[in-house]
């Protein structure tokens, strides 16, 4: 039992002494606010079952709690109160025990059924049951007691509201949270981020992602401060493709230090891309690979590369097809570093990194030979060249465009006095 719940049993238990004596007290500390609400005589237990009473809470103050139910289930009683008063003790105790909420909680509903219980005690034994329901994940029997406790009365209670929404979310009943999840936030002495949770989750859940977003919006005004709160909001925007938004909220976060986590910085690369700004796509997760933050994979550093190559930053790219080729052994990023070494006019370092990707088994061998033969015909290498024109001309694939170089690259030899 956390100690909320135990705090609130022991007073519970305590009170009873309250109402032991013969001396009738009146009700002016009653909780209850409702103006229509008629107040009933305040009772107290009979002779008989007050000195078991008496006896039972002298146990109770003892430590002796095994003694003090034993005493209390020996009481029978036809009157309505007495027996009422005997069950809400019963329960109370039960309360305090491990493992005894359930059985607390029948007790505690037995006593209060006939409302012949005193205010005080009726509307407290309400809202314990609410509370030890929610425990014991008895969700709608929370929900309905502590419901029962709000019409009785009358009290605006961020604790309540709060429980209420809760265990709606508990049965998934994620419409209901909205009312009392807005109620307790308007009541809470200061911001509580679980409350905007949980209105944001039922808007979430139900995919009303406007609202969502509008309800992580008031949170990040709410709580600037919190990192995962920026980074959470930029993931809706993601979600949503509202991607401008996304990359301006991902990079306050970053220029602040909230983005920490991996996930948030493949997030932010890629929003990078998104927003046609590959080379600061690439830098980014540059950074952290080399911080470690970022696992060093296959699939980042193509990622890396892919980015520089979008922004023509050539050297960087070739850099890392090679890196993430040799982790992988993926003749086809061996092949792409050719391309790039290609673009870069560097022929062969493309030879070489084309040559490493048909020694790797690619499937796209005629892409390959046809790369090859520009690199090798670009170079003034025209033997080399045709060599590998006639291996692209085996190729289905490749095999027109090889025709069309052949006699081209005839032409150039002869003209150059080459025999080929």
């Amino acid at each position: 039992m956390n100690k909320h719940l135990k705090h609130l049993c022991v007073v519970s238990v305590m009170s009873v002494a309250a109402i032991i004596p013969t001396t009738v007290f009146a009700q002016v500390s009653a909780p209850i606010a409702c103006p229509d609400y008629k107040r009933g005589p305040t009772n107290i237990p009979g002779q008989k079952v007050g000195k078991k009473v008496g006896k039972a809470l002298e146990a109770y103050n003892n430590d002796l709690i095994d003694e003090a139910l034993n005493i209390l289930y020996e009481i029978d009683t036809s009157n309505t109160f007495d027996r009422a008063f005997t069950d809400r003790f019963i329960g109370n105790l039960l309360a305090t025990q491990t493992g005894k909420a359930k059985q607390s909680i029948e007790y505690l509903q037995k006593a209060v059924a006939p409302s012949k219980l005193n205010d005080v005690e009726q509307v407290g034994t309400i809202k314990l049951i609410a509370d030890l329901s929610l425990q014991e994940e008895q969700y709608d029997i929370a929900i309905k007691s502590y419901k029962q406790w709000l019409k009785v009365t009358c009290k605006e209670d961020f604790d309540v509201y709060f429980r209420m929404a809760n265990a709606y979310y508990q049965t998934q009943k994620y419409a209901e949270i909205i009312e009392p999840i807005n109620k307790a936030i308007a009541l809470a002495k200061k911001p509580n981020k679980t409350a905007y949770a949980l209105k944001m989750t039922s808007y979430y859940n139900r995919k009303m992602y406007k609202e969502t977003i509008d309800v992580q919006e008031e949170s990040v005004r709410v709580f600037p401060e919190d990192g995962s709160q920026w980074t959470q909001l930029g993931f809706f925007y993601l979600l949503v493709e509202d991607n401008k938004k996304a990359l301006s909220t991902f990079e306050i976060a970053y220029n602040q230090g909230f983005v920490t986590k991996a996930a948030e910085i493949k997030a932010l690369s890629q929003l990078y891309s998104m927003n046609n700004i590959p080379v600061k796509a690439a830098q980014i997760l540059e950074k952290h690979l080399k911080s470690g933050l970022i696992k060093k994979e296959e699939r980042m550093l193509t990622s890396v590369a892919s980015s520089y190559s979008q922004a023509k930053e050539f050297k960087e790219a070739a850099d890392y097809y090679g890196q993430s080729a040799l982790l992988a052994s993926d003749p086809d990023l061996f092949q792409k570093q050719g391309t790039v070494y290609y673009a870069m006019e560097k022929y062969s370092e493309a030879v070489v990194a084309l040559q490493k990707a048909l020694d790797g088994g690619s499937d796209k061998k005629g892409s390959i030979h046809l790369a090859m033969m520009q690199a090798h015909f670009d170079k003034g290498d025209f033997r080399s060249a045709y060599k590998h024109v006639l291996e692209a001309k085996k190729d289905r694939s490749t095999a027109r465009n090889a025709r069309s170089w052949e006699p081209y690259i005839k032409e150039k030899a002869k003209n150059r006095g080459i025999r080929l």
